[in-house]
């Protein structure tokens, strides 16, 4: 480049604005090497675009000598929509730019201006099951969901018929977006229903297993299962009571899942019996996912999550031996976060098999605390969020180190909204030499939020998937309120999100007005 002033003869498929700023900050030409840098950025970034990437004289300073050594080798250049896109450090990734939104319709962000605007007042969402259950019955089934529709499950759901689902997901590809389905089906206390209810939710696990490898959606599926949809909440939270005094051998639950007629401890006749079907159900997943899709078990309450982790990690031990198929998921929010992560970390390496995880932060706060108070016990979750942040972020250097020591033995994905986690993460992975678009780190985000993020991820090479529920609005209305609750914080708090969309719509409007004038 410093041999030509012609900026004609440069392809615009060999760089990208991101990479010709950081390498302009970085060497700071003088002269005919200064102008001809200049030019270049002239050529290919709109003013808009440079407002957004060329920092301050300061952010030379935040780049430091080692990105200048490790950028061309740590970030390769990814095919991405047909474009080639090379890859940009962390101190890059301010989520401030509202052109990630330029994929987005008209409609889409004014859908999403209205869901998020609604989502603000606490009230609507503490009482949504109520006030959908009210609209129901005022105005009808069919006017409800043609009220519905178009709206809130628009904006969260993927859609209802096989159609509609690959319609989003070869959108969600066309964006670089990778899917992890999610049947929205689970149970909590009091509301188990029977086998029967627990063989057809069996049947649609199986269904989304299918539905994940054979569209050819990502090259990497991943799929979410939630245990107590397929073994009873009840018979999860006495199993959680019986771990504290009897020590359950991982052997023993592979065989049940291979067949075997086994007796655990402390259960009655009927659960046992409730309890080997559960934990063939399990093992029927296990047998369609291995070697195609990725199954991410999630958490869920700490009455019931230590007989969760039990069960999860006797499918890592049938299933994980030569990569991690089955994922578990640690919740940082409590306490005792990362002593559990490095107990699962150690029983992988006792037993000999891969790892796999899902780091989030957790979203059954206020119902923990609430239920510790209840039962006169001390509050599992930390005390303030900076206590939370603080077990994240060493949970996520942890896991990121023995990514980088046995990337074929552990895999993660970084499974949040927070964009300093998310920024931290990319820093680390620069340090630690984890490609970006490598299977053994990916980020998540929910469907339908953190948009922002996730696009900006995306656009820079970074493996990024979204949780995508899908089905009726009746069979996803349960699941959304729930949804809703446990990220009431979250919904709260995307000011930004809203802020970003609203000015793509601006920016949209002033544009049509100018070409109609």
């Amino acid at each position: 480049m410093s041999q030509s002033s012609d900026v004609s003869v440069i392809n615009r498929q060999t760089l990208s604005a991101p990479f010709i700023c950081y390498v302009f900050i970085c060497t700071r030409p003088t002269g005919a090497g200064s102008a001809v840098c200049l030019s270049v950025i002239k050529h290919f970034i709109p003013a808009v675009e440079m407002c957004s990437l060329l920092r301050p004289p300061a952010l030379s300073r935040l780049i430091c000598v080692r990105l200048k050594t490790v950028a061309a080798s740590q970030f390769p250049a990814a095919k991405r929509s047909g474009e080639l896109k090379n890859p940009s450090p962390a101190a890059y990734l301010q989520f401030e730019d509202p052109q990630a939104f330029r994929v987005k319709s008209l409609w889409e962000l004014i859908r999403a201006l209205g869901v998020f605007r609604l989502c603000s007042f606490p009230v609507l969402v503490n009482n949504c099951g109520k006030l959908m259950s009210f609209s129901r019955r005022v105005l009808g089934k069919r006017c409800f969901c043609m009220v519905l529709r178009p709206s809130v499950y628009a904006q969260f759901v993927a859609g209802e018929t096989e159609g509609e689902i690959a319609d989003s997901m070869q959108k969600m590809s066309s964006l670089g977006l990778h899917p992890m389905l999610a049947v929205p089906i689970e149970e909590d206390l009091g509301e188990s229903t029977g086998e029967k209810r627990y063989e057809d939710n069996l049947s649609a696990m199986l269904e989304c297993v299918l539905m994940s490898h054979s569209n050819g959606w990502s090259n990497n599926p991943m799929m979410q299962l939630k245990i107590t949809a397929l073994v009873s909440p009840e018979l999860c939270v006495k199993l959680t009571s019986l771990l504290k005094t009897e020590l359950y051998d991982l052997n023993l639950l592979v065989k049940a899942m291979d067949g075997e007629e086994v007796l655990f401890p402390g259960l009655t006749e009927s659960e046992n019996t409730h309890l080997l079907f559960g934990l063939r159900r399990l093992n029927k997943i296990g047998e369609a996912s291995v070697n195609k899709v990725r199954v991410l078990v999630d958490a869920e309450y700490t009455y019931m999550n230590p007989a969760l982790s039990l069960i999860t990690m006797a499918m890592m031990k049938k299933f994980n031996q030569q990569s991690a198929w089955i994922w578990n998921t640690y919740q940082c929010y409590l306490k005792e976060s990362r002593n559990l992560l490095l107990d699962a970390v150690q029983t992988s390496i006792n037993q000999s098999f891969c790892f796999g995880v899902k780091l989030v932060r957790g979203a059954y706060m206020d119902k923990e605390r609430k239920l510790a108070e209840k039962e006169g016990r001390t509050d599992p979750i930390h005390e303030s969020w900076e206590h939370t942040n603080d077990s994240y972020n060493g949970c996520l250097e942890l896991m990121l180190k023995l990514i980088a020591e046995k990337p074929e033995r552990y895999m993660m994905i970084v499974a949040t909204h927070n964009e300093e986690s998310v920024r931290r993460a990319v820093t680390h992975m620069v340090e630690l030499g984890l490609h970006r678009d490598g299977n053994s780190v990916c980020f998540g985000q929910l469907l339908g939020m953190c948009d922002h993020v996730s696009l900006t991820l995306a656009q820079h090479g970074f493996s990024v998937y979204k949780s995508v529920p899908y089905g009726s609005v009746d069979d996803t209305l349960p699941y959304l309120v729930r949804r809703a609750q446990e990220n009431r914080t979250v919904l709260q708090g995307i000011r930004k999100e809203r802020d970003l969309l609203r000015q793509e719509l601006h920016r949209r409007l002033k544009e049509k007005i100018s070409r109609s004038t």
